[in-house]
């Protein structure tokens, strides 16, 4: 049985949104002799406070853009800047310390540690960081009671339903108040009614945290509540607003 949601609001973060910065983005892969061109010369923008979305079909692009834009894979070529610092140009030490503190993810999958709570889990990018533990477990307790888990706090992931490990993941990934959120299909294995209640939770989480938001959806329903969305194919954005 699904944990209802609280409406307590977290605390704001001052610094708000990044404004996020796409320009001549692209991404090629060598297989087997071919050269295969997944993103070509992308070009966009984020306004801070943001919420958006990426859609398409399958194969197009999406995820891998996600990557780039995230820092987890590097662009061949093209910049990304967050407020005008560019972040292609970072030494890997400085990117990854970046990453940590600007930048959360929500996947599909949650990749939560199955030996760890739902309080420790959420705790990790702090504990990862060297925050105080104090700190650490009182942010992460504020956020999961914020999503309605604060009779979970001690259960493992293989005692808590898909939409509360989801949550979880979600809680995980505000936990330093990171200024851009990037999730790629953070509903695929939720039934309607879970997705939903996810769907809501990342507006409610956007109008209180003023994080950026990017959502790589399959999802008609959740790409239609947000104000922009950018439809992708053949790996370049063929439309702005749909």
């Amino acid at each position: 049985m699904e944990t209802p949601l609280t409406s307590a609001p977290v605390e704001r973060d001052a610094r708000g949104g990044a404004r996020v910065s796409v320009r001549g983005l692209s991404k090629i892969f060598e297989h087997g002799g071919r050269v295969i061109e997944v993103l070509r010369d992308l070009n966009f923008d984020l306004a801070p406070g943001e919420i958006a979305s990426v859609v398409g079909a399958s194969g197009v692009g999406k995820s891998t853009l996600l990557q780039v834009l995230g820092t987890l894979d590097a662009p061949t070529a093209g910049t990304i800047t967050f407020d005008g610092v560019d972040v292609t140009a970072m030494s890997p030490t400085r990117l990854a310390e970046f990453r940590n503190r600007e930048i959360g993810f929500v996947f599909q999958f949650h990749h939560l540690l199955p030996e760890f709570t739902a309080l420790e889990n959420t705790m990790m990018p702090g504990l990862i960081l060297r925050m105080p533990r104090r700190l650490c477990a009182e942010r992460a307790t504020a956020m999961l009671t914020r999503i309605g888990l604060s009779e979970r706090l001690t259960h493992r992931p293989g005692e808590l339903s898909g939409g509360e490990q989801q949550r979880v993941a979600l809680a995980r990934a505000l936990l330093l108040r990171p200024r851009l959120l990037l999730a790629d299909e953070p509903t695929g294995n939720l039934d309607t009614k879970t997705g939903r209640e996810i769907h809501d939770l990342f507006f409610e989480l956007n109008r209180e945290l003023g994080t950026t938001i990017l959502i790589v959806t399959h999802n008609d329903e959740l790409a239609a509540k947000t104000p922009r969305r950018l439809r992708m194919a053949d790996g370049q954005i063929v439309d702005r607003d749909l």
